[in-house]
């Protein structure tokens, strides 16, 4: 008899975790590597809790063995990582860095070795200083940059990677770092945020079309977004616009010129004249079909009328009695709504991957040397058992990937939010497998895992 109770998932599923480059490399000037805009971005007064910066991060620059050593024992299949751009050129542009293909070459063979299959992402936020002294993605040359740069990547790489994603999260880029300036490079500026959205999206076309002319095996290439499941907090007239409003930048914006070859008419006109020129072609670059795409989700947002909230009057209620994590509201159900939304809506590719799923919350090593993170577990097993719904509804879902590997460093919150299925002791770089992990491995070997219980 079939244990009801058992969700199992389908065979050749990918079970992975994820990380970034800057978050936990380190080794932010070593081996040739150019400045990025982090680098930069952390040494401003004020920028990040407690003047924290990656200089150091996670060291996974020199503790990559230890490292795949650790997932082996995860037992995952699959590996997304970031490209350091500036790793690569260091400008920029210009002359490669030898150093940094040979140590992407170097995680990219020790990962096959283990049978885990890498997912390359080329633009995990750390673009070269040098680019921006130019415009950074203000500028549209910097698409073209990007392109090149993806073109060398690939002639490097593509025997061996075959998933690569373009960007992450290019909605974060943008505004987080255009808009409100919590993130690099900082800026406050309405026509930089929507600049740098379309030379993202430009930047995205290209470069897909650089990686299936550059990369030796069919590569399948995607990009990894940032969406996020929307509800207004009442039914007034006011706050469902406002949600409108919301959902029409940080989704509608992405999803409608990647998979319906134009913008949102009300998102332009909320633009206006700040939304930069669209130049023949620009459109049919973006929406290039793509081989699968990638849905990161945390939570659900919702969204009330601000009058007080200068540029498009839009504010977040947390609602009461329900559960939160360090930084946001805790809804799994977010996550099958949302992935039944975007398949509903357009024309996704046959293959979606959940690329990043994870929960900060405080976890240390108690005096047996376990990290007893059952928060995170909880997290992890209600998104898990929402995407297996999705499955079981039809969608194409092929793989999952938890944030993070590594506690890392969290951006502008510095180093006190905890992601990882592995703790990191920054001081000493130690490395203890916390009891997330370990429950994820299981899931693993089981390729599937209880239902949780309902609350």
């Amino acid at each position: 008899m079939t244990d009801p109770t058992l969700l199992r998932f389908p065979e050749g599923f990918f079970w992975g975790t994820a990380t970034a480059a800057y978050q936990i490399e380190g080794a932010w000037n070593q081996a040739g590597r150019g400045p990025s805009i982090w680098d930069s971005f952390c040494r401003v007064p004020g920028a990040i809790r407690a003047g924290e910066n990656g200089d150091v991060a996670s060291d996974h620059y020199h503790r990559w063995q230890e490292d795949l050593g650790l997932m082996s024992e995860l037992g995952v299949n699959a590996y997304r990582f970031s490209i350091a751009w500036p790793r690569i050129l260091p400008d920029g542009v210009g002359a490669v860095n030898a150093a940094g293909p040979d140590f992407y070459d170097r995680l990219v063979d020790g990962l096959l070795s283990r049978g885990i299959t890498p997912f390359v992402t080329l633009y995990h936020w750390d673009l070269p200083q040098a680019l921006q002294d130019r415009g950074g993605w203000a500028n549209r040359a910097t698409a073209q940059h990007f392109a090149d740069y993806a073109r060398i990547v690939a002639d490097r790489l593509g025997d061996r990677v075959t998933r690569w994603m373009t960007h992450n999260e290019p909605f974060v880029a943008a505004l987080v770092g255009h808009l409100t300036g919590e993130h690099a490079p900082g800026l406050r500026s309405v026509e930089a945020t929507f600049a740098a959205t379309h030379h993202l999206l430009l930047a995205h076309g290209l470069a897909v079309a650089a990686l299936r002319a550059a990369a030796p095996r069919v590569p399948k290439v995607g990009l990894a977004l940032s969406l996020d499941c929307i509800h207004p907090a009442s039914d007034t007239v006011e706050d469902q616009a406002a949600a409108l409003r919301w959902d029409g930048l940080v989704n509608r914006l992405y999803l409608d010129p990647l998979f319906r070859g134009r913008y949102p008419d009300d998102t332009l006109a909320l633009a206006g004249p700040a939304f930069p020129t669209i130049q023949a072609g620009d459109l049919a670059t973006i929406s290039a079909p793509l081989d699968f795409v990638g849905i990161n989700y945390y939570t659900r947002e919702v969204i009330r009328h601000d009058a007080n909230e200068p540029v498009y009057q839009i504010g977040r209620v947390n609602p009461v009695g329900n559960d939160y994590s360090m930084m946001w509201e805790i809804y799994p159900p977010g996550l099958n709504e949302l992935l039944t939304r975007v398949t509903r809506e357009y024309a996704v590719p046959s293959e979606i991957y959940i690329t990043e799923n994870g929960i900060p919350v405080p976890d240390g090593i108690d005096a047996d040397g376990r990290v007893r993170d059952v928060r995170r577990v909880a997290y992890l097993q209600a998104h898990i058992a929402q995407v297996h719904q999705a499955i079981a509804a039809g969608l194409p879902i092929r793989g999952y990937f938890v944030w993070s590997l590594l506690d890392n460093f969290e951006w502008a919150q510095g180093y006190h939010m905890r992601f990882g299925l592995i703790h990191v002791d920054f001081a000493t770089q130690t490395r203890t497998i916390k009891d997330s992990g370990r429950w994820f491995r299981r899931v693993i070997d089981a390729n599937g895992l209880r239902a949780p219980r309902a609350s």
